[in-house]
């Protein structure tokens, strides 16, 4: 691993189930040593960097564990290897999810989906994510948190102006309603008010929230690692699920594409105004899914897939570190960073795939 004499932030993407990726990466990370002075969140991600942030560094990894054992279906053994048993038993757990809620994070409300016959009152949303402030108290020390030792920023969505809105420990206090109002994915989850603004999960428009970090050019050198849920890439759907599988994926994906391609331009710009600036790497780590995992992954909290994402994320953390230490050291004031497989160029397909 290379020595990191550079500030660190981390940003985290929504994705509900699939952000077990998330806290694979993060003890990867813990246990190399890092420790990010700041960490940025949308959804599941604000979830994540809440638990971080309001937690002492030795503490951190467990309290994740914590949460996603909590959210964990527990339904006995996985199936076999073989892909097609595999695939029923995930779709069957989401089908669970759906049903019957997860008791740490969300459970049915009423009216919900029977909203829709003509003879009963309106409602926004199917679920009730109520428990997950709940599951917030328990797990984040809000005291250590707005303290400001990990600074933590939190994103959301005005819905009725469809601005971005950031909550941020540095500028006021973030209480356990901000983290829940970045987690609610509209129509599943209700929005929440604050302030007189209603509030809801900024994933259709900015899942993977890189633009706190960039908006203003740091200080010092600056090493940000990215944990991003949606590939842009994957195979060819053979399947109307795989179909909707992709589509879902790219709706998530395409914002961060746009974003990094942002950045590159705008550093282009500060390399021939101050080639001698503060340089900035971005260490894009992407969740790419299984073929076993369908267009419902979100809500699947099945052992083995929960299991399957950890671990991917403590994988691809260990290899984007030896990445980084291959890296080129005079590469600019830009780096960009990801596994092989993942879009080094945002914007143009590599053709072997």
């Amino acid at each position: 691993m290379p020595e990191i004499e550079r500030d660190l932030a981390m940003i985290f993407a929504g994705g509900n189930a699939v952000g077990a990726y998330h806290s694979g990466a993060y003890e990867a990370l813990h246990h190399q040593g890092l420790r990010p002075g700041w960490v940025v969140g949308a959804s599941i991600g604000a979830v994540t960097a809440a638990i971080i942030a309001g937690n002492a560094p030795e503490d951190r990894v467990d309290k994740l564990r914590t949460f996603w054992d909590e959210a964990t279906q527990g339904t006995g053994p996985s199936p076999s290897a073989l892909l097609k048993p595999r695939q029923v038993y995930n779709g069957l757990h989401a089908l669970l999810a759906l049903a019957w809620g997860r008791p740490n994070i969300f459970r049915h409300r009423l009216p919900g989906l029977w909203s829709a016959l003509p003879w009963v009152p309106n409602d926004v949303a199917l679920f009730d994510n109520a428990p997950l402030l709940q599951t917030l108290n328990r797990l984040v020390d809000f005291e250590r948190l707005n303290r400001g030792d990990t600074r933590l920023t939190v994103c959301c969505v005005d819905i009725e102006t469809g601005e971005e809105v950031y909550f941020d420990t540095s500028r006021e206090v973030v209480r356990p309603e901000h983290i829940l109002a970045s987690t609610a994915i509209l129509p599943a989850f209700p929005p929440v008010e604050l302030d007189g603004r209603v509030l809801c999960d900024a994933g259709y428009t900015n899942n993977l929230p890189l633009d706190p970090v960039f908006a203003a050019e740091p200080p010092r050198d600056l090493l940000c690692i990215a944990s991003d849920l949606f590939s842009l890439r994957a195979p060819r759907p053979a399947s109307l699920d795989a179909v909707l599988e992709r589509a879902n994926d790219l709706i998530f994906a395409s914002a961060p594409r746009r974003a990094i391609s942002g950045l590159r331009r705008e550093y282009d710009l500060r390399q021939r105004l101050d080639p001698n600036g503060p340089t900035v790497t971005l260490l894009h780590l992407i969740y790419q899914a299984g073929a076993d995992e369908l267009a419902a992954k979100s809500f699947d909290f099945s052992p083995s897939s929960i299991r399957d994402r950890w671990a991917a994320g403590g994988r691809d953390a260990v290899h984007g570190l030896r990445l980084l230490a291959l890296s080129e050291p005079d590469a600019g004031r830009f780096n960009y960073v990801t596994l092989p497989g993942r879009p080094h160029n945002p914007l143009v397909a590599h053709p072997d795939r």
